[in-house]
């Protein structure tokens, strides 16, 4: 049974990962910080700090991933379809032709990429509360998905 304190520094590394909504890479910085000042003082606070930073490089990679789908496919089938004959009018730019349906698979592929990134987004949100309900109540939780960087 783990003492109060090392679960709620256990609980408190798992909510931190939260500040990426305020704090660009507060998700990384403080869960990081928690687990790095305190993992050799409890195993508890050890293993959890372990999963929030492996769920959380596991996350950017999985992101990273997605981004590198959909950004091309969106940029390609864009360009692809401007024709180079457009209209340059006082500042206005008349497109003639514009035809997408050619390339209805590749927007496909890049819409389903976009909709996998939000929800891997929408999924962590509720991932990290969970995680921190089961921590605070003194139990290992382990992040589905998740590649272990850290062993």
């Amino acid at each position: 049974m783990e003492t109060t304190t090392k679960r709620n520094t256990a609980t408190f590394t798992h909510l931190s990962t939260l500040t990426q909504y305020f704090i660009p890479f507060g998700n990384y910085i403080f869960p990081i910080l928690i687990w790095s000042s305190q993992k050799d003082k409890s195993e508890f606070v050890d293993y959890n700090g372990k999963q929030v930073i492996n769920f959380q490089l596991s996350l950017l990679l999985y992101s990273l991933i997605l981004i590198v789908i959909a950004v091309p496919i969106f940029i390609i089938t864009i360009f692809k379809n401007i024709p180079f004959n457009a209209i340059i009018n006082d500042n206005d730019v008349i497109i003639n032709n514009l035809n997408f349906e050619n390339s209805i698979g590749l927007i496909t592929a890049g819409i389903i990429a976009a909709l996998l990134f939000f929800a891997l987004k929408i999924a962590e949100f509720f991932l990290i509360i969970y995680a921190s309900i089961k921590t605070s109540n003194g139990e290992k939780y382990k992040y589905p998905i998740t590649i272990p960087f850290i062993k």
